[in-house]
C-alpha cells in the first residue's frame, strides 16, 4: 500500500530564515521505492546553472535540525541545497519505521545526487554532499561509490559501523564481546515479531541530565531535549528502534574510502569525544591510498561534537564554502 506524505507547512526549522534564500519542499525516491523529502535552499539572485549541495545528518536528526541549517547558509554562499530526512524519519516515507541502513541511507544520499544532477538550474557536473555525525560516515561510503559526487565535507563525523561493532572509544572490539551484543539483539527480534511491534531505544535524556553521566551524553542532550528541540527528531524524542543499527555491525562502510579519488575535507572538534573517527579515517586516506593530496582535515581548536551541529561561532562555513568553490570544478 502506497504510503501517503503529510508535509508540514508551516516553517518548523530549529534556525530563522533568511532574507537571501527562497525556500521549498521537494520530493524524489530512492531505488527502493522510499519517497524522501527535502527542503530545498538556493539564492533568491543568481544567473546560470548552480552548484549543488545535498545535505544530511546527524544520525537520528531530522532535516530541520543541523542539516537545514547547513542547506541554509550555503544557499546564502550560491549553492542550490538541499537537506532531506532519510528512509525511515522525519517527512519521508519507508516502514517500519526508525529503523537505519548501512546500504539503504548510503543509497538515500545517492537519490539526492540523482534529484540534483536533473534539476534544471544546477550544474550536474558540480554536485558535493556534506555529511553530518553519523551521516559523515555514510557520506564517505558514498563518496567512495558515486563518482557524480566531485566534493565532500563531512563534520563531527561518526563511522556507525565501528562504534555498533567495538562499541566507544574500541572497548569492546572483541569477539566475545560482539557475541553478547548480537545474542541481546536477536533476542529483541524475537520479541518484536511476537508482540507485532519494534520496541524504541529511547532519545536522549531529558533535561536536566544527571550530573554523573559522561559529557558527550549531555551534549547530545542539551541539543535534541533543549536548543534544537523538534517533534518529529528521533534523537529528541523516542529513538530508534533497538534493532534499528544491527545491520552496521558487519557491514563497514568505510571500507573503500580510501579509494575515493574526489576531494574530502573532514572538520571534527578537537575536544569531542568523536574526533578519533575522523582522524582514523583521514588517516587511511593518506597513508593508504593513492589519492592523498586532495584530502584534508580540520580540527577546530576545544570544540566538541555538537559544536559543529549548530554553534555558528565554530562552524568554518568560510572554509566550507572555499573548499567546494575550489572543487567543485
Amino acid at each position: 500500500m502506497e504510503e501517503k506524505l503529510n508535509l508540514s507547512i508551516k516553517w518548523d526549522k530549529t534556525f530563522p530564515k533568511s532574507e537571501n534564500v527562497n525556500h521549498r519542499k521537494v520530493i524524489f525516491s530512492n531505488r527502493y521505492g522510499i519517497t524522501l523529502v527535502a527542503d530545498l535552499y538556493e539564492p533568491k539572485k543568481y544567473e546560470g546553472k548552480l552548484p549543488a549541495i545535498a545535505v544530511c545528518g546527524p544520525f537520528g536528526a531530522v532535516k530541520e535540525q543541523a542539516s537545514g541549517l547547513y542547506a541554509l547558509r550555503m544557499a546564502e554562499r550560491g549553492f542550490l541545497s538541499i537537506a532531506f530526512d532519510p528512509s525511515y524519519t522525519g517527512e519521508s516515507t519507508g516502514t517500519p519505521r526508525y529503523m537505519a541502513s548501512p546500504d539503504i541511507n548510503t543509497e538515500d544520499f545517492q537519490a539526492a545526487v540523482d534529484f540534483l544532477s536533473t534539476e534544471e538550474n544546477v550544474d550536474s557536473k558540480k554536485i558535493g554532499i556534506i555529511g553530518i555525525c553519523g551521516w559523515g560516515g555514510m557520506a564517505l561510503n558514498v563518496a567512495a561509490l558515486d563518482t557524480r559526487i566531485k566534493a565532500t565535507v563531512t563534520s563531527t563525523m561518526y563511522d556507525m559501523s565501528r562504534v555498533n561493532a567495538n562499541g566507544y572509544f574500541d572497548k569492546d572490539d572483541n569477539e566475545e564481546a560482539r557475541y553478547k551484543t548480537k545474542v541481546a539483539l536477536n533476542l529483541q527480534r524475537t520479541l518484536d515479531y511476537k508482540n507485532g511491534n519494534y520496541e524504541l531505544g529511547g532519545g536522549c535524556l531529558e533535561l536536566p541530565v544527571p550530573e554523573d553521566v559522561p559529557f558527550y551524553v549531555k551534549d547530545y542532550s542539551e541539543y535534541y531535549k533543549g536548543r534544537a528541540y523538534h517533534p518529529r527528531s528521533l534523537n529528541s524524542n523516542g529513538g530508534w528502534n533497538k534493532i534499528g543499527c544491527m545491520s552496521f555491525i558487519n557491514q563497514p562502510i568505510l571500507k573503500y574510502s580510501n579509494e575515493i579519488r574526489s576531494s574530502v575535507l573532514m572538520i571534527h572538534g578537537e575536544n569531542a569525544h568523536s574526533c578519533y573517527f575522523s582522524k582514523d579515517a583521514y588517516k587511511d586516506m593518506t597513508t593508504n591510498s593513492k589519492y592523498t593530496e586532495n584530502k584534508e582535515l580540520m580540527l577546530i581548536p576545544n570544540a566538541v561534537h555538537t559544536d559543529l551541529y549548530d554553534n555558528e561561532n565554530v562552524i568554518p562555513f568560510d572554509k566550507i564554502t572555499k573548499f567546494f568553490n575550489d572543487n567543485l570544478v
